[in-house]
């Protein structure tokens, strides 16, 4: 089989689209090795990241050489796709050609989420308008949709008109390293490299309003002074970020919050998971939570939002809050802190269900089969 996929996030993005491409052509290579996999990309960046995609035999890259390339991803990539006798075409983060649908080539579209329809406050009108045209095309004209979860399934159903069987829910894999624990000495070393302390509680993601950051902060006014554990924020921002800090002057909490803008790599990620006493991710909206999934992956109890996808990504054994209410959260945070039953069983029911849903095999089995039935029209 030859599959075509829209390469750009995979080459030019270093957070979700871009995670999730990669590691989703990692996994079809790993697994169906059989196939051709045609990588298809107006720019590419050169990085740890992206530099196996040009070692691996089973991979063609391809970059336009003319000067319009927005154009050619859009509108003139159809005549390469023929050229090379593509039969499937993956566009990977939200997005298909124009009129790919009157050319034979098959098409499937992943749409990660439709949080600019949810929370349209978060989002400029201009960025509104695109993404809203875009996502349409691509879930009116492709042959299969891609969901990250059955709660973004709603959403495309509700927003769009879309027939819910045109639909496939196929939960996002993480990446290879979190189906493997490190061990303890090299995790030690990470967490000095950070000069993060043995105990603390964990925040990742970016640090913006969705994501809910400052009230984890608040939640602190409502937890004893033998349980404020320094909390470890990884994720980039600007106003939000600012004025997150500005609480934290005010709460007199400084010596407690450690922010970090980003990590070397997945493996610091990792290890820095795996010595947290929970996750704190109250995000008041997700198309899947990978953060939740991750964390699970790592044996790391997980407190998360009761809304949108994240009771999908958490599984049962994960503690759900009212994301708009501190006191839930800080009463969450003790629970987890005070009961080591509750907290093994959290990490034990988190860590298999996280097996059994987002484990890459089971994942790229799924991919491969919804490849599969849209070429054969069913």
């Amino acid at each position: 089989m030859k599959i075509g996929f829209d390469s750009k996030r995979l080459f030019c993005n270093f957070t979700g689209l871009g995670n999730y491409s990669r590691t989703l052509l990692n996994n079809v290579v790993e697994f169906y090795p059989v196939n051709d996999y045609y990588l298809y990309t107006t720019k590419i960046n050169k990085t740890p990241e992206t530099n196996q995609f040009f070692n691996w035999s089973r991979y063609n890259v391809n970059v336009p050489s003319t000067f319009f390339k927005a154009f050619w991803r859009t509108y003139s990539i159809k005549k390469q796709l023929k050229s090379d006798k593509i039969q499937l075409y993956h566009g990977l983060s939200n997005e298909i050609p124009i009129n790919i649908h009157k050319t034979p080539i098959k098409s499937v579209v992943t749409i990660h989420d439709l949080i600019f329809k949810i929370l349209p406050e978060t989002y400029s009108a201009v960025d509104r308008k695109v993404y809203d045209i875009k996502f349409k095309y691509a879930c009116d004209h492709a042959d299969r949709i891609i969901s990250l979860s059955e709660n973004t399934k709603k959403d495309i159903v509700r927003f769009y008109h879309i027939k819910p069987k045109k639909i496939e829910v196929i939960y996002q894999a993480c990446n290879p390293i979190y189906y493997h624990s490190k061990n303890q000495k090299k995790n030690d070393l990470i967490l000095q490299l950070y000069n993060i302390p043995p105990e603390y509680l964990l925040s990742v993601g970016s640090v913006e309003p969705r994501k809910n950051l400052k009230r984890i902060i608040e939640s602190f006014r409502y937890l004893k002074r033998d349980l404020h554990l320094p909390l470890v924020v990884i994720g980039k921002g600007g106003i939000y970020k600012q004025q997150a800090e500005q609480m934290v002057r005010k709460a007199g909490l400084e010596k407690l919050v450690i922010w970090i803008d980003s990590l070397a790599n997945n493996e610091h990620l990792q290890s820095i998971y795996q010595n947290s006493k929970a996750l704190i991710y109250p995000s008041l909206y997700e198309g899947f939570g990978l953060p939740v999934a991750e964390a699970l992956l790592s044996k790391t109890p997980v407190v998360t939002s009761d809304r949108s996808s994240l009771k999908e990504a958490g599984g049962p054994g994960s503690l759900y809050i009212d994301p708009e209410s501190p006191e839930q959260i800080a009463a969450a945070i003790e629970k987890v802190l005070t009961n080591s039953a509750f907290r093994q069983n959290m990490i034990d029911l988190g860590y298999l269900y996280a097996h059994q849903n987002f484990a890459a095999e089971i994942v790229t089995k799924q991919i491969m089969n919804c490849y599969q039935k849209t070429l054969e029209g069913n």
